[in-house]
């Protein structure tokens, strides 16, 4: 049975939803005390990669429902259960969220395999309300599980079913560490952490840079502009040699992908890091570096022309979270190879990816998910949606094709980044208004999770030439007036984000923050299982 066979007839970690059934121990001991494991620190960072160990003070199971590997090296895991004697010290590297401020520890009686958990779309501190920890009206459980992939701690799988295991919840406190040169209005909040909205930021202004450079004849400015396809652009690549070059010192096998689109050479910038477990089976994240060139005058409500020198929204900024989150994921050993592509001709129609995946069909490897950025930031925590679309989708409605991928957006979403209240508003606001209304009108405090019956960015090649299951994330697009046009500039994204007591660029950092998290947590979840194709 092959890797991805395997892992979609285990299930998935946390994602579906619950089945009728019950999956619990007939002989239940002594119900454990928060005192029966001494955990150090006793406080943890938010965001970060830290050693934490677990002491017993007396036998109990602990359940961990945190990304994980061990100290001495290996693959994250998404949660384990520790079965430990009374005395008995375990010690994990520990991947908390980065935006809540308590992380949950679930403690059963020693011998316990299978704990209940929360529902994809709530929080645990919603789970823990309503009697969660009783297990009462849990929806949902999961099981240990050996190992299967060399490590020395169990895995947990889902169940289809739910169990009776009363368990003791504990809540460990939590801080997120800032970097005090910001101050609160740049963001300050979102400044540290494995990956970070800040960083994004900063990619951001340096790509879109217009300080003039006398020294620079490509663009003449500071950043990266005027990236626009063609022969004969300097710009284009300058832009090319340096996002290469970016990859290469994170490390990736990089490589250059030229191919004739039409009349012009388009060319795709990919960064590869080789899985070390299942190679031939491929995570693919990405975003388009193009931007809309000023080819024709196209009148506009206020503001007349076609092309943009910088791109800001469309789409510097999904380049700068590919810069971002690349730099991060380079850094772990990953069972399948992670692929961290730019591509370029997005705007002339999708011709970049689509090259890369029809060659990528006759490779004897796999895509198994694919993760697109374009086109985020002016949304959430501004007055506008933030989207999670997953695909490909063939029936309307309240039906969700994709069922497995749906519900882990909703785990990490709800769970993981504290969206939970905004989540559900966009799914009523979805459900009443549909997909188009997401791209143009104003919703305050929204985040929506739907699945997509169009695709008009670069997951659409992997849909149709991979067969592949796919999710990405934007923001407003057809109710944005700089839409394609020369003012899509960084400060005119910052104006779209201005809310009641918060500037557009602490607004903008949160932003970025929330979809770097989503996005990577989302990327070490589809390592650990795939999710393929339900249709």
């Amino acid at each position: 049975m092959s890797s991805v066979l395997r892992a979609t007839t285990l299930g998935l970690l946390m994602l579906c939803a619950g089945l009728s059934g019950c999956f619990g121990n007939e002989e239940e001991g002594v119900l454990p005390t928060a005192g029966d494991v001494s955990v150090t620190p006793d406080a943890w960072s938010a965001g970060e990669w830290q050693r934490v160990s677990f002491t017993a003070n007396a036998d109990v199971a602990v359940f961990v429902p945190h990304f994980l590997m061990s100290t001495t090296g290996g693959y994250v895991q998404n949660g384990t259960v520790l079965d430990l004697d009374a005395g008995e010290t375990v010690e994990l590297e520990v991947l908390p969220s980065a935006r809540l401020n308590t992380a949950t520890l679930l403690l059963a009686p020693a011998g316990t395999d299978t704990f209940p958990i929360r529902r994809a779309n709530e929080s645990w501190t919603t789970w823990a309300a309503r009697n969660g920890p009783d297990a009462s009206t849990s929806d949902s459980a999961v099981v240990a599980t050996a190992n299967e992939d060399g490590g020395r701690f169990d895995v947990v799988r889902h169940l289809n079913g739910t169990t009776s295991q009363a368990v003791t919840m504990v809540s460990i406190p939590m801080t997120r560490a800032v970097d005090t040169a910001w101050a609160e209005d740049q963001g300050q909040a979102h400044t540290e952490g494995w990956v970070n909205g800040r960083d994004v930021y900063d990619w951001l202004a340096f790509i879109t840079d217009e300080t003039p450079d006398p020294l620079d004849p490509a663009d003449g400015a500071v950043g990266y502009l005027d990236r626009w396809i063609g022969n004969g652009n300097p710009a284009y690549e300058d832009a090319i040699t340096y996002f290469s070059g970016v990859f290469e010192g994170y490390g990736l096998r990089t490589e250059v992908h030229r191919f004739q689109a039409n009349t012009a050479w388009a060319v795709n910038v990919c960064g590869y890091k080789e899985g070390t477990l299942y190679p031939d089976e491929w995570l693919v994240f990405g975003a388009h570096f193009d931007i809309a060139p000023p080819v024709a005058y196209t009148p506009g409500p206020d503001i007349p022309g076609y092309g943009t020198r910088t791109g800001a929204y469309d789409n510097s900024a999904g380049t700068s979270m590919i810069l971002e989150t690349a730099g991060a994921l380079s850094k772990i050993d990953t069972r399948r190879t992670m692929v961290f592509c730019l591509w370029s001709s997005e705007e002339e129609g999708l011709w970049g990816s689509s090259s890369w995946t029809q060659d990528v069909a006759e490779m004897d490897v796999t895509v198994t998910n694919y993760v697109n950025l374009d086109m985020m930031g002016i949304n959430w925590p501004g007055d506008w949606v933030l989207s999670c679309y997953i695909g490909p989708e063939v029936t309307p409605g309240e039906v969700i094709d994709q069922a497995p991928m749906y519900r882990l957006a909703e785990w990490v979403g709800a769970g993981e980044l504290g969206l939970e209240s905004q989540i559900e508003r966009g799914w009523a606001a979805w459900l009443a208004d549909g997909e188009s209304a997401m791209w143009t009108d104003q919703y305050v405090d929204t985040v929506a999770i739907y699945e997509s019956p169009t695709a008009r960015s670069d997951h659409d090649p992997f849909q149709e030439y991979l067969n592949t299951v796919t999710m990405g994330w934007n923001g407003v697009v057809d109710g944005y007036p700089c839409y394609h046009r020369n003012c899509d500039t960084l400060q005119q994204m910052q104006s779209y984000m201005d809310t009641e007591g918060r500037t557009g660029e602490q607004n903008l950092v949160e932003s970025f923050d929330v979809v770097a998290w989503w996005a990577t947590m989302t990327f070490l979840a589809l390592d650990e299982q795939p999710i393929l194709n339900a249709l």
